[in-house]
């Protein structure tokens, strides 16, 4: 089982039909099995739409070879994750180190072993379905972290929208001072941000925390009292020292 759940897709590609049929007697049963008899074949299936979870794959193919089926499958974001066993008569170790530098997980020489190559094939669709869990639970804090961040970002901007209100409520004439001062901040420091000695204004999102910060440069007129905020005149030394 892949860790979606689902019945794993064992792909086995070799140019030769006996050994396809061969392996894929092997693995039924247990696995799906897709078979491919070169390696245009092998890579249109592994492109194509819900592709295997693991390749079988012969090395000595006429056309594309194996090497360069798995050099491409590992290029490819797409396929880079697949588990890529090659079976095969070349037995060098030059040849197995060419293999496993291509990004293969295995290297099985032929004739096979059937206990061998289903003990190889389980391991190694096992491991993959744990990094396929890693990822996907992964990804999903990520989704998680990003929308906590937005709720919090949220609830900032509507209680300095709410504190900023207050002193709309103070004086109404305020209201639309807070509005205009919200835009002039924003041109200003936009037009700034160019400068040397503002070079701060163009990272971080500075600007934007200035836009949205900028309707509570007046706060503190919520804790003036009305006889003082709301006089016509001018303020004698007491009430000046209140402002």
């Amino acid at each position: 089982m892949t860790s979606g759940g689902k019945e794993a897709t064992v792909l086995v590609v070799d140019d030769f039909p006996d050994n396809v049929a061969l392996l894929s007697s092997m693995l039924k049963g247990r696995y799906r099995v897709r078979a491919a008899i070169d390696g245009e074949s092998a890579l249109a299936i592994m492109t194509a739409e819900d592709p295997p979870d693991l390749v079988l794959l012969d090395v000595m193919m006429p056309g594309i070879d194996g090497y360069e089926v798995c050099r491409r499958l590992k290029s490819d974001p797409m396929t880079a994750e697949i588990p890529v066993i090659f079976l095969t008569a070349k037995t060098d170790e030059a040849d197995e180190a060419t293999g496993l530098s291509l990004g293969a997980v295995d290297y099985i020489a032929k004739p096979v072993s059937p206990p061998i190559v289903l003990a190889r094939v389980a391991t190694h669709l096992t491991l993959k379905g744990a990094r396929d869990f890693l990822r996907d639970k992964n990804a999903f804090l990520e989704a998680e972290v990003e929308r906590r961040t937005a709720e919090v970002e949220t609830i900032q901007d509507v209680t300095m929208i709410a504190m900023g209100s207050l002193a709309e409520t103070r004086d109404n004439d305020t209201g639309n001072h807070i509005r205009r001062t919200q835009h002039y901040i924003k041109l200003l420091a936009e037009s700034l941000r160019g400068h040397p000695r503002f070079a701060a204004l163009g990272s971080g999102g500075t600007i934007e925390l200035l836009y949205k910060s900028a309707p509570l440069h007046d706060i503190g007129k919520v804790g003036i009292p009305d006889h003082i905020l709301k006089k016509p005149g001018k303020l004698d030394a007491g009430e000046f020292a209140v402002m």
